[in-house]
């Protein structure tokens, strides 16, 4: 996807919007096409923190690898939501009926409720609503205890601190996971992710230590996980014998540099595999020459 459409509904909670625009927008710093832009039914809206933002009035043309980001906003219950009027609900249907992908941070899954977009889906939204969401939606699949779903390019968010880890994980769907930690580093934040695959990402699992060769050596490894980085160029590329590396990041990360790089290469490859791709594929994508590696380190974990 390239442009991102926030749709701003009065009353928008402001870490529910800045979140996940923050995440886009570094994102776009380290080079990567995305352009953000800001829609609302009125010029200006306020959000629940008394902020007054100015809005645009006219969609942009959107197409299929385009995303709609729909923020929560304060409310008691989902019924006092503001009404969004026909015409935008319209917008975000055909946005996903063109395939386009459209998502939602806390009460804003209400919006895609509304857009007909949760029926038959898997979807979820702050725990206080959670129970109003599959009252009002009986035909969504309300997820407890999760911090986001993605099913059929409609992707809902808990609320909060979540639209942050919800944008993270389209930054890694669309560009890797080195994308995502890269991100995630600029912004301090503990990179997550949801379901079947790590809450955490391991490029940040590991990235709790105040050593600066390590992090220079991840810093490496982390860009070129999957081409081969001998042990001899990742110690000279950093200015300390193999030895001393070894010891080094032993220390901080618990992990060989090699047994980390394989750690890299296995999490981008279960990631692969969860969209489709054969075991054999994901192999090669990630750099193991072999399958079998990679069967053999999936075997393992399980």
């Amino acid at each position: 996807m390239s442009r991102i459409v926030f749709l701003l509904v009065p009353g928008v909670h402001l870490l529910d919007l800045a979140g996940p625009a923050q995440v886009f927008s570094s994102a776009a710093g380290f080079g990567h096409p995305y352009t953000l832009s800001y829609v609302a039914e009125q010029p200006q809206v306020t959000t629940a923190q008394g902020l007054p933002l100015v809005a645009g009035l006219d969609w942009p043309e959107l197409g299929p690898g385009d995303l709609i980001v729909v923020p929560g906003w304060r409310a008691v219950t989902l019924a006092d939501a503001p009404a969004l009027g026909s015409a935008t609900l319209k917008v975000l249907r055909d946005h996903h009926a063109g395939g386009g992908t459209v998502a939602s941070v806390c009460a804003g899954a209400e919006a895609l409720g509304q857009a007909g977009l949760l029926d038959g889906r898997r979807c979820t939204t702050h725990h206080d609503v959670q129970d109003e969401l599959a009252l009002r939606h009986p035909g969504a699949v309300v997820v407890r205890d999760v911090l986001f779903t993605a099913d059929d390019r409609v992707i809902t968010s808990a609320g909060i601190a979540s639209g942050i880890d919800l944008a993270l994980h389209l930054v890694a769907t669309d560009h890797g996971p080195a994308a995502a930690a890269q991100a995630a580093r600029e912004m301090v934040v503990y990179a997550r992710r949801n379901g079947h695959e790590p809450q955490s990402s391991a490029m940040l699992r590991h990235r709790s230590h105040l050593d600066d060769t390590v992090h220079r050596a991840q810093n490496l490894i982390d860009a070129r996980f999957d081409r081969p980085l001998p042990l001899p160029a990742l110690a000279a590329a950093v200015g300390v014998s193999e030895r001393t590396l070894t010891r080094l990041f032993g220390r901080a990360t618990g992990l060989t540099p090699l047994r980390y790089q394989q750690t890299l290469r296995l999490e981008r490859a279960q990631h692969l595999i969860s969209h489709g791709a054969t075991i054999d594929a994901a192999a090669c994508s990630v750099g193991f020459e072999d399958p079998r590696m990679l069967r053999r380190l999936r075997a393992r974990t399980v």
